[in-house]
């Protein structure tokens, strides 16, 4: 039996919060629900709320930009006519929705499925949402959903200080172990925000849960993130990122895969493999990448 997740559960109990308010929604692809109805088409058609703006994370609302692409300015819906903005912009003011959006709304909705990971932006453009939804006396409410790669396990180092940014907003290990509502509730204490916040729960959740034991289902939340395993490799593999190594990205295993065309795939994997890590194998292989690092280019490596 699937766990219901926040967007379930307003679906099938409605929300007192939410009654009578307008709504802007910050969502991506993966606000569906068992059926594979996106949020969206959800609340538009509900006549205990209005859907009246959504907002777009890094990749857009649609999720069609690839990593680091800007998404800039305003757009509209195709599919309900809404106004759509970007939260992803060229600039750093873009990351914030501003006060003439916010007029817009009374309640703005937070509903994307995040990968347990302090690199990935999606928790960071709904902390600055909800610091702007304070400064501007507009509610939040957050509709969580799993950490897909577990609730218990935290690992990784934190950010020193100083060198915080869009991908490590605030400090906190690499693998952070929190669900999205989860981290609103926590940044929402620790900064004192004068913000009325609510967070829908899931219902069935457990923090050991696997997320292919959840019985929902995988929606690739961003162009790089096609499968559960990648989230799972993912808080260890984007370090590769800062390297002139190919991370897979461009090719149908990104962050399984690393290398470069100088690399040999059978020395680094015996190398590898000495190291005798728990729970992780290493496969010699070549790859070639279709854009990003060594585009083009036969990389030798390991999956």
């Amino acid at each position: 039996m699937a766990i219901q997740t926040g967007l379930a559960r307003v679906m099938k109990e409605g929300s007192t919060f939410l009654e009578g308010k307008r709504l802007g929604l910050i969502c991506n692809p993966t606000a569906i629900d068992l059926d594979y109805r996106h949020a969206i088409d959800l609340f538009a058609g509900r006549v205990d709320f209005k859907l009246s703006v959504l907002f777009g994370p890094e990749h857009g609302v649609r999720g069609d930009a690839q990593d680091m692409i800007s998404v800039d300015g305003e757009d509209k819906d195709a599919r309900t006519g809404l106004p759509v903005y970007s939260l992803y912009g060229s600039t750093e003011a873009s990351l914030t929705p501003t006060p003439e959006m916010l007029e817009q709304v009374d309640v703005v909705v937070y509903d994307v499925q995040d990968v347990g990971s302090r690199y990935y932006t999606f928790v960071w453009t709904m902390v600055l949402a909800m610091r702007a939804c304070a400064k501007a006396k507009k509610a939040f409410c957050v509709l969580d959903r799993p950490n897909p790669i577990g609730g218990v396990g935290v690992e990784g180092g934190s950010i020193a200080a100083g060198f915080e940014s869009f991908v490590g907003l605030v400090s906190c290990p690499n693998r952070h172990g929190m669900t999205a509502g989860e981290i609103a509730v926590w940044r929402h204490a620790v900064e004192k925000l004068d913000l009325d916040l609510h967070v829908v729960t899931m219902r069935g959740w457990e923090r050991d849960t696997r997320y292919e034991h959840t019985g929902l289902p995988w929606v690739l939340p961003s162009p790089n993130m096609p499968a559960v395993d990648t989230a799972l490799v993912y808080p260890g593999m984007c370090l590769v990122e800062g390297t002139e190594l190919s991370e897979g990205r461009g090719t149908t295993r990104p962050f399984e895969l690393a290398g470069a065309p100088h690399i040999d795939g059978y020395d680094l994997a015996n190398r590898l493999t000495a190291m005798n890590l728990p729970g992780v194998r290493f496969r010699p292989c070549v790859f070639t990448p279709q854009f990003q690092k060594h585009a083009k280019q036969a990389c030798g490596g390991v999956q």
